[in-house]
Order: structure tokens, then sequence, then C-alpha cells
């Protein structure tokens, strides 16, 4: 019987360990820093919609979309919580509200290096709002086009 209690209690302990290990390792892994030398790439979780940073080891970032517009503020938090006030290359990939919609408020918020677009021209409010926050900065858009080779980082 005493056998029995001893195993019982030591499987307990066990559980409890394991539990503690796992709550640790979720509650811990938004915590995590990456260093700011290293190359990385975060995929930011804007729903329906695409938002890519790239980070690159000499610390330069490129900012690929930005989500629907109601996700802009989304990914600036997300580019402050990461220490980023500059964009070094902002790419928007085509002019749909799910891939452009946030980029006004990037470029409201952050200081612009080089804006990548293709050069298709929309009518809708969406891109008419990203191409007032471009010329409110004096900034010019670069043609974005298959085969262009943004940035290349030294090795």
């Amino acid at each position: 019987m005493r056998l029995c209690l001893l195993i019982g209690l030591g499987i307990v302990l066990l559980l409890v360990f394991i539990l503690a290990f796992v709550y640790e390792f979720i509650t811990n892994r938004s915590e995590i820093k990456i260093p700011d030398n290293s190359f990385s790439v975060h995929f930011i979780d804007v729903g329906q919609g695409d938002s890519a940073l790239v980070r690159f080891p000499n610390g330069k970032t490129m900012l690929i979309d930005a989500g629907e517009n109601s996700k802009g503020e989304t990914v600036a938090e997300y580019l402050k919580d990461n220490d980023i006030d500059k964009i070094d290359f902002l790419v928007g990939t085509h002019p749909h509200s799910d891939h452009i919609g946030g980029l006004d408020v990037v470029i409201d918020n952050f200081e612009i290096g080089e804006i990548y677009m293709p050069y298709i021209s929309a009518t809708t409010k969406t891109y008419e709002d990203v191409l007032k926050s471009i010329s409110a900065k004096n900034l010019k858009i670069k043609k974005a086009e298959k085969g262009k080779i943004i940035y290349e980082d030294e090795v």
C-alpha cells in the first residue's frame, strides 16, 4: 500500500513538473527577442492579408505589405515592439486592400527609406490613401517587378 502511495505521489509530482514546464514555455515565448545582428523574417498576424518584416544582420529592415486598413495599427505596434523606427525598404506587392491597406499608417508613423510597388493603377480609397501618405512625405515609388533585386546584404 505504501509503495502504491509513493508511486502515485511520484506520478503526480512528475505531472506537476511537466505542466509547469509547458506553462513557462507558452507564457514566455512572446518575450523571446531576436538579436539585432541576425537575419530574421517575421510574419505579422494581420488576419486575412499579408505582412512580413525582414531584418538584415546590418540592421536594415524591409516590410512587405501591411494587411487590411484595420491592421495598420497592429503592424505599427509590432514594429515599435521590435524597436524599429525606420523601414529601409517598404514593398507593396499589389494594390489589393488585404496587402496595402495598412501601409498608410506605417508610412505616416515611421521613417521610410525606399518604397517599391508595381506600376499598376487602382481607383480604390485604400490605394489613394497610400498614395496620399507617400506624397505627404515627398517619397517616390520605385517600380517593383519580377526579378528586381531590392537589396543585397554584404556577405
